[in-house]
């Protein structure tokens, strides 16, 4: 995810320097970018270009600030608010999503804060329907049900999940039936497609479609299977993801003869796209970061991030950035 962190006040951007040197080495966090005081010039910015928002103020200044910037909980980003002592972390906006309810979580670990979430779901400890869906990455057909979904869970009615029995998404089910959620009930019916679970509750229903999840491998030569898939696992565990979750793994055409690559494809049971060389020179994003050692051999600045993004298809997002493993780099894109 990209990040910007506002802040007002001299104490505000001390807190801010210190949680941008702590979000820059995590993977998971793109780009942290501060932006200090023109508080409603930089929340503009920041509801266009940013995942997440931490917004370091007083609240009543943040509302005000973002009044008339909030279109839907489906396109707008996350924001969080924290006094500027660092005691209290407050989910403020999208919290599902968004994502801001997880992401207040990470910070107020990172801080040692309170953390503040309020949503009905979390505080009843229910696996909201549009909080599965930012689990997992997966599209959410019709928005305008959510909110009977999630009515429907805190008056403790059963949700109906309908699988193909040829379902691509087989995590969700494992997760549903490992952690005991009583909220869903898991069906199967052959006119559900492959890539979809079908969501029924009362007179609502909605479909949550798989969007294609791409791992991106750059590695020196030699390297085995499994010195691979001990990047790979590493990197799961940072997103929260099973490996099942993976749908393609993607490098550049220089790899084409990559053992390590190709056994992992064939042990993980998972298709292996190889990117041209010229794609990958042409190929640009804000998002990635360059490689010195790949730029001088191949002429390109990097391979996992870009193979990832390229193979992930247009308008995809990096949520790993590129993250070496002992001669391995790992990175991870969403489609749209």
């Amino acid at each position: 995810m990209r990040v910007a962190i506002i802040s007002l006040s001299e104490e505000g951007l001390k807190l801010s320097k210190k949680l941008k040197s702590i979000l820059d080495e995590d993977s998971t966090i793109i780009k942290t970018d501060l932006f200090y005081k023109n508080v409603k010039k930089n929340f503009n910015i920041g509801f266009s270009e940013y995942d997440e928002i931490i917004a370091i103020m007083a609240t009543g200044i943040v509302i005000r600030s973002i009044n008339n910037l909030i279109v839907s909980k489906t396109t707008d980003p996350g924001v969080i608010n924290i006094d500027e002592k660092g005691e209290f972390v407050v989910s403020l906006l999208s919290g599902h999503i968004g994502g801001a309810n997880n992401f207040t979580r990470k910070i107020s670990n990172y801080l040692g804060a309170k953390e503040v979430i309020t949503t009905s779901t979390d505080l009843n400890n229910k696996i909201a329907i549009d909080y599965l869906s930012n689990l997992f990455y997966l599209k959410i057909s019709n928005s305008k049900k959510i909110l009977d979904f999630n009515k429907a869970i805190l008056k403790d009615k059963k949700i109906k999940l309908l699988f193909n029995k040829k379902t691509n998404l087989t995590y969700l089910i494992d997760f549903i039936n490992s952690k005991k959620i009583k909220e869903y009930e898991i069906s199967y019916d052959e006119n559900v497609l492959e890539n979809e679970v079908k969501c029924m509750v009362d007179k609502s229903t909605l479909s949550l479609f798989e969007r294609e999840l791409v791992l991106g491998i750059g590695c020196k030569k030699g390297k085995s299977c499994n010195d691979i898939l001990i990047g790979v696992k590493k990197a799961l565990n940072d997103l929260n993801l099973p490996i099942t979750r993976i749908n393609t793994i993607s490098t550049g055409e220089m790899k084409i003869n990559e053992k390590g690559i190709i056994d992992l494809s064939n042990h993980l049971k998972l298709p292996l796209k190889f990117v041209d060389l010229e794609e990958l020179k042409l190929f640009k994003s804000k998002d990635l970061s360059t490689s010195e050692f790949v730029k001088s051999k191949f002429g390109i600045e990097g391979v996992s991030e870009q193979s990832a993004m390229i193979v992930a298809g247009f308008d995809s997002k990096l949520i790993y950035k590129k993250t070496a493993f002992n001669g391995v780099t790992i990175a991870f894109s969403i489609s749209k």
